[in-house]
Protein backbone atom coordinates (compact mmCIF):
# COMPACT_ATOMS: atom_id res chain seq x y z
CA UNK A 1 0.00 0.00 0.00
CA UNK A 2 1.53 3.18 -1.07
CA UNK A 3 2.60 6.00 1.73
CA UNK A 4 -0.41 8.66 2.37
CA UNK A 5 0.91 12.45 2.72
CA UNK A 6 -0.48 15.17 5.10
CA UNK A 7 -0.70 18.55 2.78
CA UNK A 8 -2.33 21.54 3.68
CA UNK A 9 -4.72 23.51 1.38
CA UNK A 10 -5.37 26.58 3.81
CA UNK A 11 -8.66 27.88 4.29
CA UNK A 12 -9.97 30.14 7.20
CA UNK A 13 -11.59 29.08 10.30
CA UNK A 14 -15.21 30.71 11.28
CA UNK A 15 -16.06 32.56 13.38
CA UNK A 16 -17.78 30.65 15.82
CA UNK A 17 -14.38 28.24 16.64
CA UNK A 18 -12.31 28.30 19.56
CA UNK A 19 -8.87 30.21 19.79
CA UNK A 20 -7.51 27.22 21.63
CA UNK A 21 -4.10 25.05 19.70
CA UNK A 22 -1.21 23.89 20.14
CA UNK A 23 1.03 26.08 19.00
CA UNK A 24 3.92 27.09 20.86
CA UNK A 25 7.30 29.00 20.37
CA UNK A 26 9.98 28.79 23.22
CA UNK A 27 13.84 29.07 23.24
CA UNK A 28 14.15 25.15 22.55
CA UNK A 29 11.56 24.36 20.07
CA UNK A 30 8.77 25.34 17.99
CA UNK A 31 5.33 23.36 17.36
CA UNK A 32 3.70 24.62 14.33
CA UNK A 33 0.34 22.75 14.21
CA UNK A 34 -1.54 22.23 11.03
CA UNK A 35 -4.85 24.36 11.75
CA UNK A 36 -1.99 27.57 11.95
CA UNK A 37 -1.38 26.87 7.93
CA UNK A 38 -4.11 28.81 7.08
CA UNK A 39 -4.69 31.62 3.66
CA UNK A 40 -3.88 34.20 6.02
CA UNK A 41 -0.34 33.21 6.87
CA UNK A 42 0.41 32.17 3.08
CA UNK A 43 3.38 34.08 1.32
CA UNK A 44 4.67 34.24 -2.27
CA UNK A 45 7.70 34.56 -4.64
CA UNK A 46 9.26 36.13 -6.92
CA UNK A 47 9.25 34.45 -10.37
CA UNK A 48 6.60 32.07 -9.19
CA UNK A 49 3.62 31.93 -10.78
CA UNK A 50 0.33 30.62 -9.30
CA UNK A 51 2.06 29.90 -7.03
CA UNK A 52 2.01 30.38 -2.60
CA UNK A 53 3.69 28.80 0.01
CA UNK A 54 3.93 28.64 4.01
CA UNK A 55 7.20 29.12 5.72
CA UNK A 56 7.14 27.13 8.13
CA UNK A 57 11.59 27.54 9.23
CA UNK A 58 13.75 30.06 8.53
CA UNK A 59 17.52 31.20 9.58
CA UNK A 60 17.19 32.73 13.37
CA UNK A 61 20.49 34.03 15.29
CA UNK A 62 20.39 32.04 18.45
CA UNK A 63 17.54 29.35 17.50
CA UNK A 64 17.98 27.39 14.32
CA UNK A 65 20.42 28.86 12.19
CA UNK A 66 21.49 26.44 9.07
CA UNK A 67 17.85 26.18 7.04
CA UNK A 68 14.74 27.22 5.88
CA UNK A 69 11.78 25.23 4.71
CA UNK A 70 8.59 25.72 2.99
CA UNK A 71 5.45 24.18 1.58
CA UNK A 72 4.89 25.46 -1.73
CA UNK A 73 1.46 25.17 -3.50
CA UNK A 74 1.63 25.41 -7.17
CA UNK A 75 -1.93 25.38 -9.08
CA UNK A 76 -2.35 23.65 -12.34
CA UNK A 77 0.10 25.51 -15.11
CA UNK A 78 1.91 27.46 -12.62
CA UNK A 79 5.80 27.05 -11.77
CA UNK A 80 8.79 28.43 -12.18
CA UNK A 81 11.81 29.57 -14.70
CA UNK A 82 13.70 30.78 -11.84
CA UNK A 83 12.83 29.41 -8.94
CA UNK A 84 16.05 29.95 -6.86
CA UNK A 85 17.74 33.25 -6.58
CA UNK A 86 20.68 32.82 -4.30
CA UNK A 87 23.53 31.01 -6.22
CA UNK A 88 25.12 29.40 -2.91
CA UNK A 89 21.65 27.57 -1.97
CA UNK A 90 21.29 23.76 -2.40
CA UNK A 91 17.76 21.80 -2.38
CA UNK A 92 15.73 19.22 -1.47
CA UNK A 93 12.62 19.05 -3.04
CA UNK A 94 10.07 16.54 -1.23
CA UNK A 95 6.18 16.23 -3.21
CA UNK A 96 3.01 15.70 -0.68
CA UNK A 97 0.70 15.39 -3.65
CA UNK A 98 0.14 16.26 -7.24
CA UNK A 99 2.59 15.90 -9.76
CA UNK A 100 6.26 18.24 -10.49
CA UNK A 101 7.71 18.41 -13.69
CA UNK A 102 11.29 19.19 -12.87
CA UNK A 103 14.14 20.24 -15.22
CA UNK A 104 17.75 19.72 -14.55
CA UNK A 105 20.69 19.74 -16.19
CA UNK A 106 18.84 19.35 -18.97
CA UNK A 107 16.84 16.36 -18.25
CA UNK A 108 13.24 16.63 -17.32
CA UNK A 109 12.04 14.42 -14.03
CA UNK A 110 8.31 14.05 -13.10
CA UNK A 111 8.22 13.67 -9.32
CA UNK A 112 4.97 11.78 -8.23
CA UNK A 113 3.96 12.01 -4.65
CA UNK A 114 6.86 10.52 -2.79
CA UNK A 115 9.22 11.68 -5.28
CA UNK A 116 12.56 13.49 -3.98
CA UNK A 117 15.15 15.82 -5.79
CA UNK A 118 18.69 17.25 -4.14
CA UNK A 119 19.60 19.85 -6.06
CA UNK A 120 23.46 21.56 -5.81
CA UNK A 121 24.04 25.18 -6.22
CA UNK A 122 23.48 26.88 -9.40
CA UNK A 123 22.11 24.00 -10.63
CA UNK A 124 19.79 25.80 -12.71
CA UNK A 125 16.41 24.13 -12.39
CA UNK A 126 13.11 24.72 -13.09
CA UNK A 127 9.91 23.32 -11.73
CA UNK A 128 6.09 23.59 -13.24
CA UNK A 129 2.63 22.14 -12.54
CA UNK A 130 1.82 20.55 -15.64
CA UNK A 131 -0.94 18.33 -14.42
CA UNK A 132 -4.56 19.43 -13.64
CA UNK A 133 -4.21 18.81 -9.99
CA UNK A 134 -2.44 21.00 -7.63
CA UNK A 135 1.03 20.47 -6.43
CA UNK A 136 2.36 20.63 -3.15
CA UNK A 137 5.95 20.40 -2.04
CA UNK A 138 8.71 20.68 0.53
CA UNK A 139 11.13 22.88 -0.71
CA UNK A 140 14.27 22.80 2.52
CA UNK A 141 17.18 25.22 1.07
CA UNK A 142 20.90 25.52 2.94
CA UNK A 143 23.55 27.56 2.04
CA UNK A 144 26.21 25.14 0.97
CA UNK A 145 29.22 25.03 2.80
CA UNK A 146 31.95 24.09 0.67
CA UNK A 147 35.35 22.03 1.77
CA UNK A 148 38.38 22.51 -0.20
CA UNK A 149 39.22 18.71 -1.87
CA UNK A 150 35.30 17.85 -2.18
CA UNK A 151 33.38 18.09 -4.81
CA UNK A 152 29.92 19.25 -4.72
CA UNK A 153 27.31 16.83 -4.32
CA UNK A 154 25.40 15.63 -7.38
CA UNK A 155 22.16 15.75 -8.03
CA UNK A 156 19.71 13.16 -6.78
CA UNK A 157 16.52 11.72 -8.01
CA UNK A 158 14.28 9.54 -6.23
CA UNK A 159 11.13 8.36 -4.76
CA UNK A 160 11.03 7.42 -1.17
CA UNK A 161 8.35 4.14 -2.38
CA UNK A 162 11.76 2.20 -4.11
CA UNK A 163 13.95 2.92 -1.48
CA UNK A 164 13.73 0.02 1.84
CA UNK A 165 13.72 2.33 4.72
CA UNK A 166 17.16 1.24 6.80
CA UNK A 167 15.93 -0.71 10.43
CA UNK A 168 17.22 0.98 13.43
CA UNK A 169 19.05 -1.99 15.98
CA UNK A 170 17.17 -3.55 18.60
CA UNK A 171 14.02 -2.41 17.50
CA UNK A 172 12.18 -5.55 16.11
CA UNK A 173 11.82 -3.49 12.89
CA UNK A 174 9.54 -1.09 14.18
CA UNK A 175 11.91 2.33 14.03
CA UNK A 176 13.26 2.89 10.20
CA UNK A 177 14.89 5.39 8.15
CA UNK A 178 14.71 5.99 4.37
CA UNK A 179 17.39 7.68 3.47
CA UNK A 180 17.93 9.23 0.10
CA UNK A 181 21.69 9.86 0.78
CA UNK A 182 24.65 7.91 2.04
CA UNK A 183 25.33 8.50 4.84
CA UNK A 184 29.17 8.17 3.91
CA UNK A 185 29.06 10.94 1.46
CA UNK A 186 30.80 13.33 2.79
CA UNK A 187 30.33 15.79 0.21
CA UNK A 188 26.56 16.29 1.91
CA UNK A 189 25.68 18.72 4.34
CA UNK A 190 22.58 18.26 5.15
CA UNK A 191 20.37 15.11 4.73
CA UNK A 192 16.12 15.01 4.60
CA UNK A 193 15.39 11.96 5.31
CA UNK A 194 11.71 9.85 6.32
CA UNK A 195 11.39 8.22 9.50
CA UNK A 196 8.78 5.85 10.58
CA UNK A 197 8.07 4.38 13.30
CA UNK A 198 5.43 1.54 14.08
CA UNK A 199 2.40 1.26 16.80
CA UNK A 200 3.96 1.04 20.31
CA UNK A 201 8.06 2.09 18.89
CA UNK A 202 9.86 4.40 20.95
CA UNK A 203 13.22 6.57 20.49
CA UNK A 204 14.25 5.31 23.82
CA UNK A 205 16.91 8.32 25.24
CA UNK A 206 16.74 11.93 24.73
CA UNK A 207 18.17 12.74 22.18
CA UNK A 208 20.63 15.85 22.87
CA UNK A 209 22.86 16.75 20.19
CA UNK A 210 24.80 19.63 17.37
CA UNK A 211 22.23 18.77 14.79
CA UNK A 212 19.36 21.15 14.40
CA UNK A 213 16.05 19.43 12.96
CA UNK A 214 13.13 20.29 10.97
CA UNK A 215 10.31 17.63 11.54
CA UNK A 216 7.10 17.70 9.47
CA UNK A 217 4.51 14.86 10.25
CA UNK A 218 3.76 13.23 7.18
CA UNK A 219 1.03 10.48 9.05
CA UNK A 220 -0.27 9.52 12.30
CA UNK A 221 0.34 10.65 15.44
CA UNK A 222 2.69 10.76 18.75
CA UNK A 223 3.67 11.95 21.75
CA UNK A 224 7.38 13.47 21.40
CA UNK A 225 9.63 14.83 24.27
CA UNK A 226 10.90 18.88 23.29
CA UNK A 227 13.62 20.06 25.99
CA UNK A 228 11.56 19.41 29.13
CA UNK A 229 7.47 18.84 27.69
CA UNK A 230 5.85 15.95 26.25
CA UNK A 231 3.47 17.74 23.03
CA UNK A 232 0.74 15.71 21.07
CA UNK A 233 1.72 15.87 17.15
CA UNK A 234 -0.51 14.53 14.24
CA UNK A 235 0.03 14.66 10.25
CA UNK A 236 0.40 18.38 9.54
CA UNK A 237 2.01 19.01 12.45
CA UNK A 238 5.78 20.98 11.86
CA UNK A 239 8.47 20.72 14.98
CA UNK A 240 11.49 22.79 15.00
CA UNK A 241 14.32 21.90 16.63
CA UNK A 242 17.47 23.95 18.01
CA UNK A 243 20.70 23.07 18.36
CA UNK A 244 20.77 20.41 21.54
CA UNK A 245 16.89 20.45 22.34
CA UNK A 246 16.64 17.05 24.49
CA UNK A 247 14.20 14.77 21.95
CA UNK A 248 12.53 11.56 22.22
CA UNK A 249 9.37 10.15 21.13
CA UNK A 250 6.78 7.67 21.86
CA UNK A 251 4.19 6.16 18.83
CA UNK A 252 0.83 5.17 20.19
CA UNK A 253 -0.98 4.14 17.29
CA UNK A 254 -3.08 2.91 15.35
CA UNK A 255 -1.22 2.82 12.47
CA UNK A 256 2.14 4.26 11.48
CA UNK A 257 4.10 7.64 12.96
CA UNK A 258 6.16 9.18 9.76
CA UNK A 259 7.75 12.31 9.43
CA UNK A 260 10.44 14.16 6.80
CA UNK A 261 13.13 15.17 8.60
CA UNK A 262 15.98 17.99 8.25
CA UNK A 263 19.53 17.84 10.24
CA UNK A 264 22.51 19.42 8.99
CA UNK A 265 25.50 17.30 9.14
CA UNK A 266 29.33 16.50 8.45
CA UNK A 267 31.11 19.79 8.91
CA UNK A 268 33.20 21.42 11.33
CA UNK A 269 31.53 23.92 13.84
CA UNK A 270 32.28 27.61 12.79
CA UNK A 271 34.34 29.28 15.42
CA UNK A 272 34.24 32.88 14.22
CA UNK A 273 31.13 35.11 13.96
CA UNK A 274 29.02 34.90 10.92
CA UNK A 275 30.85 38.11 8.99
CA UNK A 276 27.93 40.85 8.30
CA UNK A 277 25.99 40.89 4.84
CA UNK A 278 27.45 43.75 2.70
CA UNK A 279 24.69 46.79 2.65
CA UNK A 280 24.02 48.67 -0.50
Amino acid sequence: MSPKYFAPTGGHPGQEQLLTDRAVFTDAYAVIPKGTMRDIVTSFLPFWEKTRLWVIARPMSGFSETFSQYIMEVAPGGGSDRPESDPDAQGVLFVVEGEATLTVNGETHVLAEGGYAYLPPSSGWTLHNASDQTLRFHWIRKAYEAVNGLDQPDVIIANEQDIPPTIMPDTDGKWGTTRFVDPADLRHDMHVTIVTFEPGAVIPFLETHVMEHGLYVLEGKAVYRLNSDWVEVEAGDYMWLRAFCPQACYAGGPGKFRYLLYKDVNRHMGLRPLAAPNRR
